[in-house]
């Protein structure tokens, strides 16, 4: 008698890729610029010279490529995903690269920030040559397409405005999006986490990193200022950033968050849907259930493509902003079908 699911007879093999990036050098959070990224190989590779069109998994907040091909006690990761969507011929075999780009502040949104670092440019003009040379990859955009959920997902659209013609597929899981929804709700508890530590960012983060127990408020405040640090980077400022908000009485900042919205997805749509436009596919799906509000904004990115014209695939789904790996079941094979996957 078995009990859980047999594992794929034909497995893939998960590799790491060391990367030293002179786009992250000097960043002012100190982060290592030397970085290992895990590249998942599909069955097979090893036995021929076959070329293999290449995803590119964008993390979440508070994960990174490493978490991601990691053992789980229950259900799949990525590379056991992958190998059961293959074999069972629902996907085309491809390269998968699952970048490190993990930071101090807790995660990565993706863009330059002189505050962070220059991940968007890291990514684009350091990680994809890097991989096209090492691996046996299609090096083409029509045989290269990035994914991601939440933070993730949010990096792979701005990658596909800020970079068009190095992606033909996009798949964005509950990506960051409506920030006016999303993101204000958490400035006053983050006030009030900061004001623990008499405003003091340095002095908070600090403290954060050496808790037994961090909470949640916590990890709701670390999120805040790496999206300040994304979205308002101010090198005057300490860590580098500008809140959007004031510490004290937590009115908005108008001049501050009007640069956080520039990020929007939402916002840039309607400058931006020609580089949206041009891709073979995009896949957009969020649940009707999502905690952090994001299906609002989500729903309101869809109208504002079909109203531009923009081809995509939205779904909304039963489920909240946790647990959906599953979604990928639906969204891989789907970009998959619309990359160049011969040579």
């Amino acid at each position: 008698m078995s009990l859980r699911p047999p594992s794929s007879e034909q497995t893939g093999h998960v590799t790491w890729m060391d990367l030293r990036s002179d786009c992250l050098g000097n960043n002012l959070l100190g982060d290592p610029v030397q970085r290992s990224h895990p590249v998942y190989l599909p069955a097979g590779y090893r036995a021929t010279d076959q070329r293999y069109p290449v995803l590119y998994c964008l993390a979440a907040y508070t994960s990174a490529g490493p978490a991601q091909v990691a053992w789980r006690n229950q259900g799949e990761n990525i590379p056991a995903r992958l190998d059961r969507l293959i074999e069972q011929d629902r996907m085309a075999p491809t390269i998968v690269v699952f970048p490190d780009c993990y930071t101090s502040l807790g995660g990565n949104q993706y863009v330059n920030s002189s505050a962070v670092g220059a991940y968007a440019d890291h990514l684009i003009n350091e990680l994809i040559p890097a991989v096209d040379r090492q691996f046996r990859t299609i090096a083409s955009p029509q045989a290269r397409g990035v994914f991601g959920k939440s933070s993730g997902g949010f990096g792979a659209l701005h990658l596909a405005m800020d970079y068009p013609g190095h992606f033909a597929a996009v798949a964005s899981h509950a990506g960051d999006c409506g920030f006016d929804r999303v993101y204000a709700r958490d400035f006053a508890p983050t006030a009030g986490v900061l004001s623990r530590h008499g405003g003091d960012l340095e002095a908070f983060v600090k403290s954060f990193w050496r808790a037994k127990r961090p909470g949640g408020s916590d990890f709701h405040a670390l999120m805040t200022l790496c999206l300040a640090a994304s979205y308002s980077p101010r090198p005057d400022q300490p860590l580098g950033l500008d809140l959007p908000f004031d510490l004290r009485t937590c009115r908005i900042k108008e001049s501050v968050w009007s640069r956080w919205l520039s990020f929007d997805p939402l916002v840039r749509v309607e400058q931006d849907h020609p580089q949206l436009s041009e891709l073979s596919g995009l896949w957009i799906d969020v649940g009707r259930r999502d905690q952090y509000f994001i299906q609002y904004g989500t729903r309101e990115f869809s109208d504002r493509l079909r109203r531009h014209d923009v081809d995509h695939e939205f779904q909304e789904f039963d489920g909240t902003h946790s647990g959906i790996d599953w979604r990928f079941d639906h969204s891989l094979p789907w970009i998959m079908e619309r990359l160049q996957c011969a040579a």
